[in-house]
């Protein structure tokens, strides 16, 4: 056999020898595959528990979870509101043109200033209608004196001597009504004994006054506006010295809330803060946002607090609950952002255990599921305890 005989066997012999560690690799390959196809748990990769040497495992402080008490502070967001029960709205009291307005929005008044001028008939009217009763009740009076004394004597019948007496009560009831709807107009009680006297009066502006002292926070009408007596809200007035928080807060958390839970609130501008207190909690639930309506009331010194202002509301519930309470070092998070905590084993080792967290009071978390009475956990050393268990 030549050489170059030789060495084409010798080349064919390699290639053959190739395909057929080539088969037998791919037979390998298909048949590994078909075995994890067939047992996907084989694929996965379960984390192991966590065995430390006595020196590491001084290194780290272990917790006994335990039953706790604690009360709730609830966070919300509210909005600024009139304290209604100090603010009013001021009615016309009379109809005519506003011929002109004397106070701007947030001047501080005092019960009975004037707000604005109106130019109304209604006081001639009733300037006229209480001197006609003046004079009628005068006239019915004197005719039932008359009558009275008559009757005594037999000059007039008691039927009319009655009847006379009955006109001059209905008189001076009209008079009395007349002097009352003065009265409603805000006419001056000098102006009004005037009128009684017979005495000229001074032609009267139809002013609107404040019935309150407080700030004019809402301005209503404009000059030349005709007015409605009894009808056109004119101004709003309120006492500012104290508001209301109306807090949103939802279902879970509203059960903790009651009646007189102090509160604090902030407005986000510097550190100031107000304190307040719970006072009303609505009955029926937003349909849109699913929360209910809290009303805080709260102490407005300086009137820092406006209305519609955005705040932050935190409420101090006074219920006591019982949680599993575990401190936020304890609390870790896993690739998928899950919390978990370490929990130490009889054996000596540590085992990752997912939890379901429920309020943060402070620095601990209520655990609501994962955990049971008497585990013992790592609070410090949990981060080295996941790097070896990462190894």
């Amino acid at each position: 056999m030549t050489n170059m005989h030789i060495k084409a066997f010798s080349q064919s012999a390699r290639a053959v020898a190739v395909m057929a560690v080539a088969t037998v690799t791919l037979m390998s390959i298909t048949g590994c595959s078909a075995k994890i196809a067939n047992n996907p748990q084989t694929a996965a990769v379960t984390a192991s528990n966590v065995t430390l040497t006595p020196a590491q495992r001084q290194n780290l402080h272990l917790y006994t979870v335990e039953p706790s008490q604690f009360r709730k502070s609830i966070e919300a967001t509210g909005v600024v509101d009139f304290d209604n029960d100090q603010a009013t709205s001021v009615l016309a009291p009379f109809s005519g043109p506003v011929s002109r307005l004397l106070v701007s929005l947030g001047a501080q008044v005092k019960q009975g200033d004037p707000l604005a001028v109106a130019d109304s008939p209604d006081f001639a009217t009733a300037i006229s209608s209480y001197r006609k009763a003046i004079a009628s009740a005068q006239t019915s009076r004197r005719l039932a004196d008359l009558d009275k004394d008559l009757g005594e004597h037999h000059g007039v019948s008691q039927r009319e001597a009655q009847q006379a007496e009955t006109d001059a009560a209905n008189a001076e009831t009209d008079r009395e009504t007349a002097r009352q709807t003065l009265v409603s107009l805000k006419v001056p009680a000098q102006t009004i004994r005037d009128i009684q006297g017979g005495r000229p009066i001074s032609p009267l502006e139809a002013v609107i006054r404040s019935p309150i002292a407080g700030t004019v926070v809402e301005k209503l009408i404009t000059p030349g506006e005709l007015l409605q007596a009894g009808t056109t809200p004119c101004f709003t007035v309120a006492d500012l010295s104290r508001v209301w928080v109306m807090a949103q807060v939802f279902g879970s958390d509203l059960a903790s809330v009651s009646p007189g839970d102090p509160s604090e609130v902030e407005t986000g501008i510097g550190s100031e803060h107000f304190s307040g207190t719970v006072d009303n909690i609505s009955a029926l639930v937003n349909p849109d946002t699913r929360s209910s309506l809290v009303r805080v009331v709260v102490k407005n010194p300086g009137d820092v607090l406006k209305k519609q202002m955005y705040v932050r509301v935190l409420i101090q519930s006074r219920q006591q609950s019982t949680g599993l309470l575990v401190p936020v070092a304890a609390i870790l998070r896993d690739d998928e952002n899950l919390p978990f905590v370490y929990r130490a084993k009889s054996d000596g080792s540590f085992e990752r255990q997912h939890v379901s967290l429920s309020y943060r009071a402070g620095d601990q978390y209520d655990i609501a599921d994962g955990l049971q009475v008497g585990d013992k956990i790592v609070v410090e050393g949990g981060i080295f305890v996941q790097f070896m268990q990462n190894q």
